[in-house]
């Protein structure tokens, strides 16, 4: 059976999140203020986007990566009652790359490929996963994208004025899963421009593979705002299933 690693990158600021002071008012401590580790009804985001991988029997592990500042506060809240099996915890860095760096320096030698998965996307469907774990093994490299649909314009930042209409012909917009080869990987974090990398499929096309991409949905949403929270809370209420974890 082809084994995966899963890695969860964690460890962003949120910045665009919790932008009001009025905001940041609601939440009960400052974890809870980053969009990853928000409650979502009956559990955090992050623990919504790592059940879709739990009961897998071809996952052998799961690794999230968090800041070192949260550290403390995430073993209290997500520690305390369950120590929650398969997931291990590892210190995310200042840049995404980092944190997926030091993510794979962790990854089982038996793992035949790595799945990154955002922390903040936690309405992937299991049935978007099967399809990209198999394209991933049938090509190498795999992800989830969905073709543009709106027309796309190019604004002058200073002046707020459109300067010019993008083809929005064979543009698709990144989602995760993104899974690739472990070894494939391993050497695209070598490269050592890694950390100017918004996302893994970059190092990957620079070794000169090639990337296929599987249609995902637009369900598949990340979370980036209050309002995004809102949406994805709406949408997991469409196909709501029980889990251990659901009392987080």
């Amino acid at each position: 059976m082809t084994t995966f690693a899963v890695i969860l990158p964690a460890a962003g600021q949120s910045s665009r999140f919790s932008s009001r002071k009025s905001e940041l008012a609601e939440f009960d401590s400052p974890l809870l203020r980053k969009k990853q580790f928000a409650m979502m009804g009956s559990a955090a985001v992050w623990v919504h986007a790592a059940r879709k991988f739990l009961d897998r029997k071809d996952v052998i592990q799961i690794i999230i990566a968090i800041a070192d500042e949260d550290r403390t506060e995430f073993e209290r809240k997500f520690r305390s009652n369950l120590v929650i099996d398969g997931i291990e915890v590892v210190s995310g860095g200042a840049q995404r790359a980092d944190s997926i760096r030091n993510a794979m320096a962790k990854v089982k030698k038996e793992a035949d490929f790595v799945c990154v998965h955002d922390a903040a996307r936690p309405c992937v469907s299991a049935e978007l996963v099967d399809k990209v774990f198999a394209k991933a093994v049938q090509t190498g490299a795999a992800m989830l994208a969905c073709p543009v649909t709106d027309t796309l314009k190019r604004v002058d930042s200073k002046t707020g004025v459109i300067t010019e209409t993008v083809s929005r012909s064979g543009l698709w917009g990144a989602q995760t899963p993104q899974v690739f080869r472990r070894d494939w990987l391993e050497e695209a974090y070598k490269l050592p421009d890694a950390s100017s990398a918004t996302d893994d499929c970059m190092l990957i096309e620079r070794l000169g593979h090639k990337v296929s991409v599987v249609e995902s949905s637009r369900i598949n949403i990340k979370i980036t705002t209050r309002e995004d929270l809102q949406i994805a809370a709406q949408l997991l209420t469409l196909n709501k299933k029980k889990s251990p974890l659901d009392f987080f």
